[in-house]
């Protein structure tokens, strides 16, 4: 229907064209005032003035936000400083390490204020006074003195004790060093012996008219293979079939640890491993195990001969540390490391009668070690007696209870092989082992002396003579003769050119080795620690030689920062 009103169309409502900028705006112009808050390397100094638009608190709190930055020198540079000798505060000339160093009161040995030397301590040490005691006939029809020692003192009641003397180079050790009296040599040690035993001036025949009494070795092995003998001078004479026994005592051989008690015979504790001469049996923990063929024991003249194997002490710290992997650590010996322990000796010089000894903390029994021989039969609840739930193993969750891989304990007789007793080997060394709780013990060093020691125990008139090589009556199999496996060989020494053929780790730790070359090896050891630690006193002296002598030292600084020491050391008294 059409209508007279015209309707308007619609129509686009116009969009506008953007107008692009001409150019780009341009930044705010500096002002003559302006300065950065913060110092940088362009403007290290700046002298911060507030603006118009910028209060003075605004530039306080960014100064806040952002803590201003030092200006740190290039490595090159420090290097030139360091070289030129820059001075003790200057920077490191080079980057901090990444793992953690220990401090000087950790990897460091205690340090004790003494008393000067007597001229009588920088005379040779002497070893005990031998009296006379009784004499028996050997089975070859020899005739074998054995004397009481006196004028020495026993390892006992938690203490270790080394011989000492003072010497000039050592005047930052308070002028005392370790040494060794006559008899030279792996024997039968004096000092680590129960009391009542009575031994020959050698040290190598052994006896007691009392109970069960045991003593060690004067050498430990730690890693490797050696071996020693072990010939019963008096003993079982025979047996017979209904169990008795004629003999003149009896006398137990093996391995124990520093924490092995004296006053037991060998195979007692956790911490030692014995063959008995009744019927050849196998004794650990006490609990004797029949080990020996039927009808073999060890009477009178009988040779036994006892090799132990340990792994390396790299593997061996592997383990106490619970990094031990056996996927990957069984093949540690085809890599052989220079890896040395960290020997960390806390010991004191002190007198006994005319000797000076260093007195150290000896390690203790354990805990653990104690249940493992003994479980309680009431235990924590929800357990069954104090026992560990797993037994001894490389990876135990307590490092005393942890074992050695590849180490174990071979026995021979006159010769022959008897068979291998003992397998996983509990570990030694420190935390396995733990020092006994007082004043002055540190728990995780290690002071050299851990390890397993040849021991034997003797029993009411039983007496053995020991052979630590390198001449054995019975030599292993595959035994080299020392005199014929020379390591050193010097050649061109005009012309400072020395060739050195030695084996490798691997193959020193393969070869079975007479226990007298560990002796050796252990005197070494002690001079390189007690070297170390004259430099380390020296060092913490400021690099300096003190005078601690009174003045008796001329090459020697008196200074006032060091505090006088005592009057005299220490006496020692021990009841027998």
């Amino acid at each position: 229907m059409a209508t007279d009103v015209d309707i308007p169309k619609r129509q686009i409502t116009p969009v506008p064209v953007p107008v692009l900028p001409i150019s780009v705006p341009q930044k705010r112009p500096l002002e003559d005032d302006h300065a950065p808050p913060v110092s940088s390397p362009l403007n290290p100094n700046p002298d911060v003035k507030p603006t118009k638009a910028q209060s003075h608190d605004d530039v306080a709190a960014m100064a806040r936000e952002k803590p201003a930055r030092s200006k740190k020198e290039t490595l090159k540079k420090r290097e030139s400083k360091a070289g030129a000798g820059a001075g003790a505060d200057s920077s490191r000339a080079t980057p901090d390490p990444k793992f953690k160093e220990l401090s000087p009161n950790e990897s460091s040995p205690m340090r004790y204020k003494l008393a000067p030397p007597k001229p009588s301590d920088f005379e040779t040490a002497r070893g005990p006074v031998f009296t006379l005691h009784h004499e028996v006939p050997a089975p070859d029809g020899s005739t074998i003195q054995f004397f009481e020692t006196s004028e020495h003192v026993y390892n006992k009641k938690s203490f270790h004790y080394l011989h000492c003397i003072a010497d000039p180079a050592f005047p930052s050790s308070f002028y005392y060093r370790q040494t060794e009296p006559e008899p030279f040599g792996a024997h039968i040690s004096f000092e680590d012996a129960a009391t009542h035993m009575y031994m020959d001036q050698l040290g190598r025949h052994i006896t007691t008219d009392k109970g069960f009494r045991t003593a060690r070795a004067n050498v430990a092995v730690r890693q490797g293979r050696w071996y020693w003998e072990c010939k019963i001078t008096r003993g079982t004479i025979k047996s017979s079939p209904d169990g008795n026994v004629e003999s003149h005592g009896h006398v137990r051989m093996g391995f124990a640890r520093r924490e092995a008690s004296l006053d037991a015979p060998v195979g007692y504790d956790a911490y030692s491993y014995g063959i008995r001469d009744v019927q050849g049996q196998k004794v650990h923990m006490s609990r004797p195990k029949d080990f020996f063929p039927p009808g073999e024991d060890i009477k009178e003249g009988d040779v036994v001969g006892l090799e132990i194997q340990l792994p390396s002490e790299h593997l061996h710290r592997k383990v106490v540390q619970g990094q031990y992997n056996p996927a990957v650590d069984l093949l540690d010996e085809d890599e052989p490391t220079i890896e040395a322990a960290n020997i960390v000796r806390d010991r004191i010089p002190i007198r006994f009668k005319q000797h000076i000894y260093l007195e150290k903390i000896d390690y203790h029994t354990t805990k653990e070690l104690e249940d493992l021989m003994n479980p309680s039969p009431a235990g924590p609840s929800g357990t069954i007696g104090s026992r560990p739930a797993d037994d001894p193993n490389p990876n135990h969750q307590v490092p005393a209870l942890r074992t050695l891989p590849k180490s174990c304990i071979r026995i021979y007789k006159n010769g022959v092989f008897m068979g291998t007793p003992f397998t996983d080997l509990l570990a030694f060394l420190p935390p396995a082992s733990k020092p006994q709780a007082q004043v002055g013990a540190r728990e995780g060093m290690d002071d050299g002396m851990a390890g397993y020691y040849p021991a034997i125990s003797v029993f009411r008139g039983g007496a053995a003579e020991v052979n630590f090589g390198p001449h054995f009556w019975y030599p292993p199999p595959g035994y080299l003769d020392a005199d014929t496996d020379g390591d050193v060989e010097m050649i061109d020494v005009d012309v400072n050119t020395v060739k050195v053929a030695t084996t490798t780790a691997k193959g020193k730790l393969d070869k079975v080795r007479p226990v007298a070359e560990r002796y050796d090896e252990q005197i070494v050891e002690d001079i390189v620690a007690d070297v170390i630690d004259e430099v380390d006193f020296w060092m913490r002296d400021g690099a300096r030689v003190i005078d601690r002598t009174g003045g008796r030292d001329g090459k020697a600084e008196t200074t006032a920062g060091i505090a006088p020491g005592r009057e005299e050391i220490k006496e020692l008294v021990q009841d027998d």
